[in-house]
């Protein structure tokens, strides 16, 4: 019996199949407790629910009706930020494709509408259950399908590939725990990574790890991080946050420290560091921007017995008024508003990264010119991280000690400030670009009888 195109044996890869669709339902049955009750938390959990069983509405099929469709998937906040960029850069080259954005998490949803006109459908990814991902290919019917970073799931990409459409992997990097998980488990993902069409990698490194997966190598391309290019994205500025402060009792010209996308732990270490530096720096202020917003309430829990004053941005409405001095920080447990905080910092502290694994990410303060500092757990960002470092763009700490004694000297030098802010600006200027190389990836792929493309200038 000859192998079939995706080196298995075809009865081999009709077990493989079963097998996994097995194990994937045991594993949702299992798992659906925890997921359904951190949807809850996270509010909006309602609106949409059915479309991740592949079912949708009269609305969304209406607008697909007659158009050809190219699917984008962005997973949560992050990828959305990436694929707002890509959109505006591919759109006008397919002008006879319908766009429709998926996301997993209700946040990103949030921001898919935030930032994106009506006329691009935005809908909820579906789980990987064969009927479900059946169900919504037979409604949305692609022409073709871009993953940002984004997760490889089987039946969703076995689906795409028995019907012969194109998927494209961008932005694509590997921490050493996604590609370890993929090489155990090669027997099923190495036929999906050659399965894909292209794939725009963020650098060599990830490059190597790709083809180790399998990947062919003629359809690996490395095209930069685009999260350089996805912080040029402009917005409308719909917080004021000057007036914000004040309304809360903010020292007059307050020196900002701002700590974005914390996690568990990283808010008590700032609370405590933030209460010993006060006394030297009066007019400082904290600003935390947790990463899971539902967490508020913990958050203010640990600030509340640590001794600092502070208000929840949700609590906070046109008529209310706090004396100067009567709060030392701004909790913001709200979603999409950390960039206006940002824009105001003295200086920033990416989290994620002191007492949690993986990091977040450092362009969108780098390209604001700001001065930065994270700590040793920039996994997920290592490349990006090292280029901030080794520009004298960033400082990169070791433990909350270090963080203390940075942060002490960032504060007292306001000069050494602008230094690192303007050298964090130069390394994002200098690796602009990869959203260009990725939409010229995909176009190259896309032109076909059925869709017409733009050549780009």
């Amino acid at each position: 019996m000859a192998p079939s195109s995706s080196g298995l044996l075809p009865d081999v890869s009709f077990a493989v199949r079963t097998i996994y669709n097995i194990v994937f339902t045991l594993g949702l049955l299992l798992s659906a407790p925890y997921y359904l009750l951190r949807m809850w938390r996270r509010g909006g959990w309602q609106e949409g629910f059915r479309q991740r069983f592949g079912q949708f509405d009269h609305k969304v099929k209406q607008a697909l009706t007659n158009r050809h469709v190219i699917w984008m998937h962005a997973v949560s906040v992050g990828e959305v930020n990436i694929c707002t960029q890509l959109i505006r850069a591919l759109e006008p080259c397919v002008p006879n494709l319908k766009i429709v954005v998926s996301t997993t998490t209700s946040t990103g949803m949030a921001e898919l509408r935030r930032k994106l006109p009506a006329h691009i459908t935005k809908i909820y990814y579906p789980i990987d259950r064969r009927k479900c991902v059946a169900r919504a290919l037979a409604t949305i019917d692609p022409e073709a399908v871009v993953l940002v970073e984004g997760e490889i799931w089987p039946n969703f990409i076995w689906r795409l590939k028995d019907k012969g459409r194109p998927v494209f992997l961008v932005n694509a990097r590997l921490s050493q725990r996604s590609f370890d998980g993929y090489k155990r488990y090669g027997f099923l993902f190495r036929p999906l990574f050659a399965a894909l069409t292209a794939v725009g990698a963020q650098s060599e490194a990830d490059a190597t790890k790709l083809r180790e997966l399998g990947c062919r190598p003629e359809a690996i391309h490395v095209v930069g991080s685009l999260k350089y290019d996805s912080a040029r994205v402009e917005e409308r500025h719909l917080l004021d946050v000057p007036d914000l402060l004040r309304q809360i009792g903010a020292p007059e010209s307050p020196c900002l420290l701002v700590a974005g996308s914390t996690h568990d732990g990283e808010e008590a270490v700032l609370a405590e560091t933030f209460l010993r530096l006060r006394p030297r720096f009066p007019d400082l202020f904290l600003v935390l921007v947790p990463r899971h917003h539902e967490r508020g309430r913990q958050v203010g829990r640990e600030l509340e017995a640590r001794g600092v004053k502070f208000v929840y941005r949700s609590e906070i409405m046109a008529k209310t008024h706090f004396a100067p001095g009567q709060t030392d920080c701004l909790l913001v447990n709200t979603t999409g508003e950390l960039k206006f905080f940002y824009e105001h910092a003295a200086v920033i502290f990416v989290g994620k990264s002191l007492t949690a694994q993986g990091g977040q990410n450092p362009i969108e303060p780098g390209a604001l010119g700001k001065a930065m500092m994270f700590g040793p757990n920039m996994q997920n960002f290592g490349a990006i991280a090292r280029a901030f470092v080794e520009g004298k763009g960033a400082v990169q700490v070791r433990d909350a000690g270090e963080l203390e004694k940075v942060l002490g000297e960032l504060l007292a030098d306001e000069a050494r400030r602008r230094e690192l802010g303007h050298n964090a600006q130069l390394v994002v200027r200098q690796n602009l670009g990869a959203i260009d190389r990725t939409v010229e990836m995909i176009l190259k792929h896309l032109k076909t009888e059925d869709i017409y493309v733009v050549e780009r200038a």
